[in-house]
């Protein structure tokens, strides 16, 4: 059954981001989707994961916000004629230990603006992350720590 949903979900994000909801398109995404499932099959093991809908919903909602707020942020600083940045690469002590997890929470943390997962140190307890402004590491490792962290953490366990 989660293998469904999970089918299902990969389904309508392909139509989602292809914007076409056709008949035509949605079987194009369910095949898509279910050749990436056969493909990653091993490292998907439906009785591991346990999805919770509603709070995988707000980890969506929670990324497009954060989405919003970085893009608008970089844009600033961006058009901002003196651009006093502090970049720099910290260490994000991980809480979650599961490959897909952390996976999740380094492409999350990727696919925002400002901020570039680089690598998962070899004992995977600390994702090393590049923030285009890093004047606060504390704030910033405390803003995913309480942001993305905590609803992955919600969402599948």
């Amino acid at each position: 059954m989660t293998r469904l949903l999970v089918l299902i979900f990969f389904t309508l994000v392909w139509a989602a981001l292809t914007g076409s909801f056709t008949l035509l398109n949605l079987g194009f995404g369910l095949v898509l989707s279910g050749l990436a499932l056969f493909l990653i099959r091993e490292n998907v093991q439906p009785s591991r994961i346990a999805l919770r809908p509603v709070k995988a919903l707000l980890l969506a909602g929670l990324f497009f916000k954060e989405l919003a707020l970085s893009a608008f942020k970089v844009a600033r600083l961006v058009a901002t004629p003196k651009m006093d940045l502090k970049p720099g690469i910290l260490a994000f002590p991980l809480t979650v230990d599961r490959d897909f997890e952390i996976t999740l929470l380094a492409n999350l943390i990727t696919l925002t603006p400002g901020t570039l997962s680089v690598d998962v140190s070899e004992d995977r307890r600390f994702l090393y992350v590049h923030a285009l402004d890093c004047a606060d590491p504390a704030a910033t490792i405390r803003d995913i720590a309480e942001g993305f962290e905590a609803r992955i953490l919600e969402a599948f366990r």
